[in-house]
Parts: C-alpha cells; sequence; structure tokens
C-alpha cells in the first residue's frame, strides 16, 4: 500500500469534483475547491475521520468495499477505480462477477433524479446504489453480504423480502425475477458468482427450482409494480429500466402510474423520506 500516492490521489479527485456534479447543493461559498472532505465521507458511508485520515497518508488499508465505495463517491472512471485499487495495496476487481463500479454517468443521471424514486441494480438482482427517495421507498439494500446481496437471493429464501409486495402479487414478481435471471446468467457463462447463485436457490428453494426448469426468459426492460410501504400505503409505479452497453447494470426508475393516486403518495414519501433520513 503506497499511502502517500493514495492520499494524494484520494485528495486531487475530490478538488476536481464540483457538489452539482454529485446531487449535492453548492452552499455557502467555499474557500477550497472541489467537494468537502465529509461530504465525499457522506457519499461513501463512511466517518468523516477515517476518511480525513485517509487523505493525511496515516489511515489503515482500505477493504476492497471500501474502496468500491470511494470509486463511487468520486465518480471514478474504470481505469482511475483500478489504479485507486492498486495503490491501496488490492488487485484491482475481475472483469466477470458483480462489477461494483457503477459508471460516473450513471450515477449523474441517479443524482439528477431528486424527486423520483430510482437506483442502480446489477443482472444478477445486487442492488449497487440507491438514491434517497429509493432507499425511502424500498429500504436500504446495499450493505448485505454473500449470495443475500443478491435480491433475488433474498426473495426465495427471506420471507421478509416479499413483504415490499401486495400477496396477490407476489407469485408474478417471482415468475419475472427468475426468467430475468435466467437471460442475465446465459450472458455470464464464466461468472462463478451466478453459478453460486443458481445453485443455490435450487437447492434451498422448491420454487426456484420448478420455475427455473420451466426455463422461462424475459429481460426487464418495463415493468408495474405495487409497493407496499409501511407509512404511505399501496404506490401503484412504473418501472422504467435503463441498460448499460453491456447490460449488466441496470438504472431503474420508478414513476407514479397515471390514474391512480401514487403521485400523492409519492410526494408524502418525500416528507417522510427526509424525516428519516434525519433522524437520530
Amino acid at each position: 500500500m503506497d499511502q502517500k500516492e493514495l492520499a494524494n490521489f484520494l485528495r486531487r479527485r475530490r478538488e476536481l469534483l464540483q457538489p452539482a456534479e454529485v446531487g449535492l447543493a453548492e452552499g455557502a461559498r467555499r474557500r477550497t475547491p472541489g467537494l468537502r472532505r465529509h461530504e465525499v465521507a457522506q457519499l461513501a458511508g463512511m466517518s468523516p475521520d477515517y476518511y480525513i485520515r485517509l487523505e493525511q497518508a496515516r489511515g489503515p488499508q482500505p477493504s476492497p468495499q471500501m474502496l468500491a465505495a470511494l470509486a463511487r463517491a468520486l465518480r471514478l472512471t474504470v481505469d482511475e477505480r483500478n489504479h485507486l485499487f492498486h495503490l491501496a495495496g488490492h488487485p484491482a476487481p475481475p472483469s466477470y462477477g458483480v462489477d461494483e463500479h457503477v459508471s460516473p454517468g450513471l450515477l449523474r443521471l441517479l443524482d439528477a433524479l431528486t424527486d423520483l424514486p430510482a437506483m442502480v441494480i446489477s443482472d444478477l438482482g445486487v442492488i449497487l446504489v440507491q438514491n434517497p427517495l429509493g432507499v425511502a421507498l424500498l429500504g436500504e439494500h446495499t450493505t448485505r453480504t454473500g449470495l443475500a446481496r443478491s435480491f433475488v437471493y433474498r426473495w426465495f429464501t427471506e420471507p421478509a423480502a416479499r413483504e415490499l409486495y401486495p400477496p396477490e402479487d407476489r407469485d408474478r414478481q417471482g415468475e419475472i425475477q427468475v426468467a430475468d435471471l435466467r437471460a442475465a446468467v446465459a450472458m455470464r457463462p464464466a461468472d462463478p458468482f451466478a453459478r453460486r447463485l443458481v445453485a443455490a436457490l435450487r437447492a434451498e428453494s422448491p420454487e426456484f427450482a420448478a420455475l427455473w426448469d420451466r426455463h422461462d426468459v424475459a429481460v426487464r426492460r418495463s415493468d408495474r409494480k405495487r409497493i407496499v410501504h409501511p407509512t404511505v400505503g399501496i404506490i401503484d409505479i412504473d418501472c422504467e429500466v435503463l441498460a448499460t452497453a453491456r447490460q449488466d447494470q441496470h438504472l431503474l426508475v420508478f414513476t407514479p402510474r397515471p390514474g391512480t393516486d401514487a403521485a400523492g403518495r409519492l410526494d408524502l414519501l418525500k416528507v417522510v423520506g427526509r424525516q428519516n433520513l434525519t433522524a437520530p
């Protein structure tokens, strides 16, 4: 680990990044260019003290998960992300599997969606990043580890995952997820995470095994959902999907379905979400 070069790289990337590029307000006049240290820490989900020590070349070696979070927070390109890993003494993430790195362009789109819930999810169901309204609508889904990082895995192994949908919608949602997963796995023939995911699901869920053996294939490009929120009730929304060129990551945007009361419920969710995010 090259602490000095890592510190210099982090500081330079932070100084080049403007608040508007990460969805932050400009605020009061800034005495130094770029983002403040505590803003980078907030975007990366780490303590300000931890990040400050990294920039002062006196912090511990960051984990790969922490480096992935920093790469997203600083809107690094793939080459810059790989350089960050090398400076921290880790190999760059492999080109296969669930790539933790979200492109800066996709993140800018996510940052611009301040009035609609949105998130970036992999084709294997791993939710990589959510905007604040996305968290308010669906809960926080980016902190899980192992196979449980995939929402598809949790859907068939954790009953609580299904509480997001009304009971009468759950069979359809399960069918959609399996058909979409089959299409994704076929595009990842050498991906160990994809193989382990399917093998574990077949072993642990007879329901998944039965659906998998049907060989239904359907890439999800849009969807209609009814989300059960514990405070504002059932929200009838349309889900629009924007895929990357490699089809391995998708930006999901949730909009109120016309002809329903979803717009009013989302407006209420904005208030509820802000209260929850600012609560102690």
